[in-house]
């Protein structure tokens, strides 16, 4: 019978090892790349200025500050 601790038994421990290091190491670049380009759309897609109607009664919805 084989020895489940021998030699064999340690490269499959350091293979499985490098690749959850991998998988980790994978998730965490493709984390922060789309945290990065969420940012980078966010501050390349500001609108314009939109005109909107001013509402005539306080209880009305509308823009809490124009940047007209």
């Amino acid at each position: 019978m084989s020895d489940p601790s021998g030699p064999a038994a340690r490269m499959d421990e350091g293979i499985w090892r490098r690749l959850a290091f991998a998988i980790v190491a994978a998730a965490a670049v493709g984390f922060f790349a789309a945290n990065a380009h969420l940012i980078y759309v966010a501050f390349q897609s500001q609108p314009d200025c939109i005109p909107h109607s001013k509402p005539t009664s306080g209880d009305a919805a509308s823009a809490a500050r124009s940047s007209c």
